[in-house]
């Protein structure tokens, strides 16, 4: 009985955290250039059942667990801003940028803007890398951003925004703020594919798909629920053991 009660807790933790990702998805279907999570689940060890002699027993299973695997990084539905400084991402890669703290990132997040300081910055602070100054006296209307990313400012150019890829996107780090991390598994950036381009006057939308959200959402809580009353099943039957035995 007590195996039944772990199986069952670790079936109600697996979908809590498929819930979790699921009301992420969700509460980031309107974010820019967001990237659904993907969830798997695995077994968890097994036992083997019956008495120690017995060479063939069962094996008894322990539950399952949820897995991270990544995000899926399909490309999101494209949205018309017609903003001198909004870019969104055609085909494979991200825009190289660098945190405040100093580290690189790659985003997809192209709703960039000037800061006080005149510099390009995406809308979570990322630098855009290397560092893209618009100078003084240009207003939003008179910068052009090409579609392999060269900025110019009243006809001059002044940078060129990076376009970057890795190995593995799935096993990029997520650090919020729509920005990642490279890690080992995924490998380090290197430049975009050529056939990787950027629209300006366009940001690209979620790839949060709100009915399929919905419904593994349903899902993940009718699972819970059932694994919750396999618990209940289980201590009442302890309970009546334990009349019998009084």
């Amino acid at each position: 009985m007590l195996e039944g009660l772990r199986t069952a807790a670790a079936g109600m933790k697996a979908q809590q955290f498929k819930l979790d990702a699921v009301s992420n998805d969700l509460a980031n279907a309107n974010t820019t250039g967001y990237k659904r999570q993907r969830v798997g689940f695995s077994d968890l060890l097994y036992e083997r059942g019956g008495r120690p002699t017995i060479t063939d027993a069962a094996q008894l299973g322990t539950g399952a667990r949820a897995v991270q695997a990544g995000r899926t990084f399909e490309q999101g539905n494209l949205q018309r801003t017609d903003k001198p400084t909004d870019v969104a991402l055609q085909g494979e890669g991200f825009i190289r940028v660098r945190l405040a703290d100093g580290r690189d990132a790659l985003t997809r997040d192209g709703n960039l803007h000037i800061d006080a300081n005149r510099r390009l910055v995406t809308s979570f602070g990322g630098f855009v890398t290397p560092t893209i100054t618009i100078p003084q006296g240009v207003s939003e209307s008179e910068i052009s951003i090409g579609r392999d990313g060269t900025v110019l400012a009243k006809g001059q150019s002044v940078g060129r925004i990076q376009l970057a890829n890795v190995r593995s996107p799935q096993n990029l780090q997520a650090i919020g703020d729509n920005a990642f991390v490279t890690t080992a598994r995924s490998g380090n950036a290197v430049a975009a594919p050529a056939t990787t381009v950027l629209e300006q006057g366009a940001l690209e939308g979620s790839n949060t798909d709100i009915t399929r959200a919905m419904t593994d959402m349903i899902e993940a809580q009718r699972t819970y629920q059932l694994t919750s009353k396999a618990i209940q099943t289980a201590d009442q039957m302890m309970e009546v053991a334990n009349g019998v035995k009084r």
